[in-house]
């Protein structure tokens, strides 16, 4: 993932990260698509179900508990520590992998805690940038189960992760770095590493290159046949890609753009995984075509709704990885931009980063719970959902059922009194309709004036709950 992204021009802006001089900004895309493939077609409709997810992030970088492994990575953006050179630096961030023993590593607590969130899905990192592989890939000693925590009965971390998800009845997606700044293949030690593309010509040097390709290619084929059913191959990295896709959205991040390509063969990878996993979504990201099955806005929401398929991927805190004494966003927040996202058309991903020793913190824990806890009265209005025409009015969003019945969702404002009547613009209910309060499952007075829609709380519900996140009610 990219390090501390912000939203560009027609985005909203989602967490409170400020404007930094970077080149990661991933902006969403108008441009999409459609899978022909019948299996690929069906798991996408199956996907846009589900509506929430959890992507977690967790490698080497929790150790010492910076965001991801973008510091290896030697472009203007990057803040180091100015006393240490940049060759000590990624010494002592290779090395880390001697330091790395998590040993309460409980896979089990972050499926649990995912599904009291009311999430169904989850993409988890197998390999950043960094090139550290979170399984216990053949290919490469850089690697969790090459440590100190080689001897666990749990080393091989992606494959427990996975079973423990699957237990809970998740969609299960990999994420997987198609750069690997570790390997000699892609930053080759002959020459300096000054930015996040291959340090080396490919067109000189094709033999080294084609050996990337057949890394990366065995890796990703470890991970589609040796780790169990999976329905999300979810790749990041997308400077690597064909010279003909790069498109003025990829040159608004801002970083250098070789003379060449750096492809990988997809259609080679997408056919191995395919034949492994059929119906596989693959996601490669912001490389738009038949390999982006879905598109991935990061840390922002797209300003008006889209039918075809996406997902924002945000962050609960303010990093994608742990970092200490993070600022985590309210239950309150990341509802809201739930109820905006599925509004809009899309589905969330929500970052979590667990902690260098395996766990998560009980912030994190307690926050996913508060999200559960609403999601369980009211996700009817969510999951299994599309667009309305009409999908907003101010704080009130709209969503749709597959049986057409139609569900307005209320933003309430933080920490304020609920008012005693509500009242939106279109969607009107057709006459003598009866209007559910879902969170209560009981029917709620309402009139109509002309397209001006009021409905009165029963005075029950104002006195039970204080601070809800959000109204959803059903006609």
């Amino acid at each position: 993932m990219f390090k501390k992204i912000i939203a560009l021009l027609g985005l909203f802006a989602f967490s409170h990260f400020q404007s930094t001089a970077q080149g990661n900004i991933h902006q969403a895309s108008t441009e999409y698509q459609y899978p022909t493939d019948p299996l690929v077609k069906e798991k996408l409709e199956t996907w846009r179900d589900q509506k929430f997810g959890m992507i977690i992030h967790w490698g080497l970088y929790a150790v010492p508990g910076i965001i991801e492994s973008w510091e290896l990575c030697s472009e203007d953006w990057i803040s180091r520590d100015s006393t240490q050179t940049y060759d000590d630096y990624k010494k002592w961030y290779w090395g880390l992998n001697k330091k790395f023993n998590p040993t309460n590593f409980n896979p089990d607590q972050w499926a649990s805690a995912a599904k009291d969130a009311g999430m169904k899905y989850v993409v988890f990192t197998t390999k950043h940038h960094d090139g550290f592989s979170m399984f216990d890939t053949k290919y490469s000693d850089f690697k969790i189960s090459n440590g100190p925590f080689a001897q666990n009965p749990k080393a091989d971390v992606a494959k427990y992760v996975f079973e423990a998800f699957r237990k809970q009845n998740f969609m299960i997606g990999a994420y997987f770095s198609k750069p690997d700044w570790h390997s000699e293949y892609f930053w080759w030690n002959r020459y300096a590493t000054p930015d996040r593309n291959v340090n080396y010509d490919i067109r000189k040097n094709p033999w080294r290159w084609n050996k990337f390709k057949e890394f990366s290619y065995n890796q990703i084929q470890e991970l589609m046949t040796g780790y169990g059913k999976m329905d999300i191959l979810w790749l990041d990295g997308g400077w690597v890609r064909p010279l003909d896709t790069v498109t003025d959205e990829v040159r608004a991040w801002g970083a250098a753009i070789p003379a060449f390509s750096q492809e990988i063969d997809m259609p080679k990878i997408a056919s191995m995984a395919r034949k492994a996993q059929p119906g596989l979504l693959v996601v490669d990201r912001t490389v738009h075509g038949e390999y982006e099955n879905y598109r991935t806005p990061e840390q922002s929401i797209p300003a008006n709704k889209s039918d075809t398929p996406w997902e924002s991927c945000i962050t609960l805190g303010g990093a994608w990885g742990y970092v200490p004494n993070d600022n985590f966003k309210s239950s309150t927040k990341v509802i809201h931009s739930l109820i905006e996202v599925v509004a809009k058309g899309g589905s969330l991903l929500l970052g979590v980063g667990p902690q260098a020793d395996g766990t998560l913190n009980d912030t994190q824990v307690s926050r996913l719970k508060e999200i559960g806890t609403w999601l369980n009265a009211n996700g009817e209005a969510i999951y299994n959902t599309r667009t309305t025409d009409v999908y907003r009015d101010g704080e009130t969003f709209f969503t749709k059922g597959k049986d057409n019945a139609i569900y307005a969702l209320v933003r309430l404002p933080e920490n304020q009194p609920i008012a005693t009547t509500i009242t939106w613009t279109g969607n009107v209910p057709a006459k003598g309709a009866k209007v559910q309060l879902l969170s209560e499952k009981t029917t709620v007075k309402w009139k109509a004036e002309g397209d001006k829609v009021t409905v009165t709380l029963p005075a029950n519900f104002l006195k039970k709950y204080k601070n809800y996140p959000s109204l959803a009610f059903k006609y």
